[in-house]
């Protein structure tokens, strides 16, 4: 015979949307359990493979001090934070958009960032400046740039735990290695109404709502290829290898539709080398260094040895989405990343990372002679005409759109755009790496997933991944994890209503 538990709250998943959602869902006074597929090793989701960076809308510093775990940092009174205004987080996801205006999920992901953050500063997270990667050092002080301020401590690892100790401190409970099955449903008058989880090993866990906070289907290697294309088989996966698309099996069950953008995805580029998967055999803080996204400080080369984008285009937080996919569709799903020695201080830490797999020489063509599988005589005539276009008169500042470019080539680089001519010279094979999928389900104000006739499933809530309608065809670094914890603290909220009208 089965054996039965229960709980106000049944969340499906661990990873930074679905601890948000409990958490919204404890702070109404609801139980809460969490369920995750993993053993405690795989817990976390995607999360934990983040670099911890939270992109939301600000208006100044004054915004930013309260959020700060360290705000005596002395290099805190010489930071130029600037601002990102809610106008500047529309502009920046209307750009990648296929139309003139924000969805409407995107306008709940900007209005709401900052009260969000704020929201879990007041339970007890904070966070720290990206010093390393997102400012540079300008007469004297610390320049932040692209609107991408603060992550978490700990970065995505820490980020995971101190919403799980949070959660746990609570009353919380997490039940590792349980795997939903299926959604328990009965009829009622008005419809179905969910009342909790089948597992796998045959329980049943019964509560008033289920939060689906599972992720995409990422890792499923038979959904890539059927809704993002052939090239996606061969894509690694940065994150979690559990993503599957269970979420989105079990609601379309029960009439939930798809929503948004399932022929895009987050996409970057990533080590030709790694593993299949994120490599978990290392820390979770380091599997991010498998990620290559210093390429707007030199140049990108296919295998025909010709460049295929405009590296330069703007910040790479706002083209490593794109340009992952990008290399996936290049000839053999691979490019080579070249630089010389005068940018070799900027490029970040993946770079030096002791699995990093790159090729160095102290002449340029000895370098190009070492690119395996690159049409090396191309390559050579590409590189020369590269350094050729450069505009000289211009100045290299890494921390502003400088329009340092080239000229008379296709494609351009509009910005910092440096001869590669200073030796040694290094470059580095990357592939495409998938971390999450747009496409996802359509949610009400609560949270709850909608049908197509745009009634709610009574008792089903979602959020992270499973939103769909958030990104379109690109994606602003650091808005994912913002996204997974507004939404998460909706769809808690609005599942926890539920308990007030509602017992098991």
């Amino acid at each position: 015979m089965a054996m039965t538990n229960s709980a106000d709250i049944i969340v499906v998943g661990s990873g930074n949307a679905a601890l948000v959602a409990a958490l919204a869902a404890q702070e109404a006074g609801a139980s809460v359990l969490v369920i995750e597929k993993g053993d405690e090793s795989l817990a976390g989701g995607n999360t934990r493979y983040t670099a911890g960076a939270m992109r939301f809308a600000y208006d100044s510093s004054d915004d930013l001090l309260p959020l700060l775990a360290s705000p005596e940092d002395p290099r805190v009174s010489r930071a130029d934070f600037g601002s990102y205004p809610v106008e500047r987080f529309s502009k920046d996801l209307i750009g990648f958009n296929e139309t003139d205006a924000l969805t409407r999920e995107q306008h709940i992901l900007v209005t709401e960032s900052l009260p969000t953050v704020q929201w879990l500063a007041t339970l007890g997270l904070r966070f720290d400046p990206i010093w390393g990667r997102q400012s540079f050092e300008r007469d004297g002080r610390r320049v932040f740039w692209g609107g991408l301020t603060l992550e978490t401590s700990g970065e995505g690892d820490g980020l995971y735990q101190a919403e799980l100790d949070l959660f746990l401190r609570a009353g919380g409970e997490v039940r590792y290695e349980c795997e939903m099955a299926g959604l328990l449903a009965e009829s009622q008058g008005d419809g179905t109404k969910v009342r909790g989880v089948r597992t796998t090993a045959d329980e049943e866990l019964r509560s008033n709502a289920v939060v689906l906070a599972c992720g995409g289907f990422e890792a499923n290697t038979t959904m890539r290829v059927e809704y993002l294309g052939p090239e996606w088989e061969r894509a690694r996966v940065r994150g979690t290898p559990l993503n599957l698309g269970d979420g989105l099996r079990v609601a379309y069950e029960l009439g939930a539709v798809p929503h948004g953008h399932y022929e895009h995805c987050h996409a970057t580029p990533m080590d030709l080398h790694m593993a299949e998967n994120g490599n978990l055999d290392l820390p979770p803080i380091e599997r991010k260094h498998y990620r290559k996204i210093c390429y707007f400080l030199g140049v990108m080369l296919n295998a025909d040895g010709e460049r295929f984008v405009d590296e330069g285009k703007n910040f790479r937080n706002y083209t490593y989405a794109q340009f992952g996919r990008a290399i996936l569709e290049q000839p053999g799903g691979f490019a080579w990343q070249i630089f010389d020695d005068k940018i070799t201080d900027l490029l970040y830490g993946e770079y030096s990372f002791h699995d990093a797999h790159f090729v160095e020489s102290d002449t340029l063509e000895g370098l190009i002679g070492q690119l395996e599988g690159v049409d090396q005589h191309r390559a050579s005539e590409t590189m020369e005409a590269y350094n050729n276009a450069v505009d000289d008169s211009i100045s290299f500042e890494p921390s502003e759109l400088d329009g340092k470019a080239t000229r008379r080539i296709s494609p351009p680089k509009s910005n910092w755009a440096q001869r590669i001519d200073t030796p040694p010279f290094r470059a580095y094979p990357v592939t495409g790496g998938i971390t999450f999928t747009y496409g996802g389900l359509r949610v009400d104000d609560d949270g709850a997933v909608m049908r197509a006739d745009g009634s709610s499933i009574n008792g089903l809530h979602a959020c992270g991944e499973l939103v769909g309608g958030v990104f379109v065809n690109g994606y602003p670094g650091g808005s994912g994890l913002t996204s997974g914890a507004v939404f998460g603290r909706r769809a808690g909220s609005g599942a926890a209503r539920l308990v007030e009208f509602d017992q098991p």
